[in-house]
């Protein structure tokens, strides 16, 4: 079913709780769609249009609050098993074509104050951050009913992009004034792109990847985000929030519980995907921040391979009456695993249509709009 801009924007800000929503939100892992073929799977099924899943138009605004002078990769090497390319940040990155989604960077540009200079102008503001037609895009969008977006660097995934995981860590206590000035840089061209499209149109959702954390907990701690990320982020949000601006949405994997109070504290409004395989369990995060918190995903893609017996007890509990009242996107906590059997996905959708108490017969929209 097609959601209306207003529809998902008082859902998610807990004024509406009519109707739940139940959505896809990243799709199969690569490999998943050839098993489900051998299964007798249909095109549509293949494409998830026959899921019906919910949707909202979405309109990213077409600016620009990252690196600038993208260049297209160069092929340095490639075989049967994987390909390395030069990246525009001058990475080289490896892509293992069996199983990976995303290339790892094998190396990186930034190691110290020096080194980042030579890239810093390619973060700091010009003119045409912002395309010429943005506004043109995002008025007509908007008259189609679309959720307006913008996105910004991650606080913690950006540094991580140009100083490597374990470099930028250490960072935090070896060299903390320049990660600082990364921060305060996309900061500022953040701030002064999105000052220029919020004085026009109405921003819906600010979007942040951060993917900062793993199973056993998140990278870096309350004192790192506090003192790091969160000015970044409150430069940003404060402005937007003050022009209307209602979600402030954040990507990342792993085990969060440890930070959340400090990503509330900075401004976040909602986190996805919540991975159970991870800690994070949706029951228990919304009883700690009830309406504080709206949350995305959540259900464990990992009880897909198991019985229908253990997918329908999993889905009693994640869609039980207490998660129902809004601030709740129902979904998979990330893609659908290999493995995981076509009869079985069915039988996840049709369940959690049941329980829900969603039409049998929903509008499909997934391939078209997905969350």
């Amino acid at each position: 079913m097609e959601l209306n801009r207003q529809q998902y924007l008082d859902y998610m800000t807990f004024k509406n709780a009519e109707r739940p929503i139940l959505v896809e939100l990243f799709g199969p892992l690569i490999g998943l769609p050839e098993e489900w073929k051998a299964q007798g799977a249909s095109e549509d099924e293949i494409g998830m249009e026959a899921f019906g899943f919910d949707y909202v138009r979405k309109h990213n605004v077409d600016v620009n609050t990252f690196l600038l002078d993208q260049t297209e990769e160069v092929i340095l090497e490639e075989n049967e098993e994987y390909i390395l390319t030069r990246d525009s940040m001058g990475r080289t990155m490896k892509m293992v074509k069996a199983t990976a989604t995303l290339p790892l960077p094998l190396d990186h540009p930034v190691t110290d104050m020096e080194s980042w200079l030579k890239i810093k102008p390619r973060y700091e503001f010009r003119a045409d951050r912002l395309a010429s037609d943005w506004l043109e895009k995002a008025e007509s969008a908007l008259a189609s009913d679309s959720l307006i977006v913008a996105e910004i660097p991650g606080g913690f995934d950006e540094p991580r992009q140009l100083l490597g995981e374990e470099n930028l860590c250490y960072a935090y206590y070896e060299q903390p004034e320049l990660i600082h000035d990364i921060l305060r840089t996309i900061g500022d061209t953040a701030y002064k792109v999105l000052d220029m499209v919020s004085s026009a149109i109405t921003i819906d959702q600010l979007s942040v990847h951060e993917d900062m954390a793993g199973k056993s907990g998140c990278l870096i701690g309350p004192a790192q985000i506090d003192e790091f990320m969160k000015p970044y982020y409150r430069k940003v949000w404060d402005l937007l929030e003050s022009r209307g601006t209602k979600m402030f949405r954040q990507d990342s994997d792993g085990n969060m519980n440890s930070v959340i109070d400090s990503m509330l504290a900075a401004g976040v409004t909602e986190m996805y995907p919540m991975e159970p395989a991870a800690g994070m369990d949706i029951v228990e995060v919304r009883k700690k921040y009830g309406k504080r918190l709206a949350l995305s995903g959540g259900i464990d893609k990992h009880v897909l391979r198991q019985s229908k017996a253990a997918i329908r007890k999993e889905l009693e509990y994640k869609l039980q009456p207490a998660m129902r009242e809004g601030g709740m996107v129902f979904g998979l906590d990330h893609r659908i695993p290999n493995g995981t059997p076509l009869e079985n996905y069915r039988y996840y959708v049709k369940t959690a249509r049941e329980i829900l108490g969603l039409e049998e017969n929903p509008e499909s929209g997934w391939a078209r709009m997905a969350f």
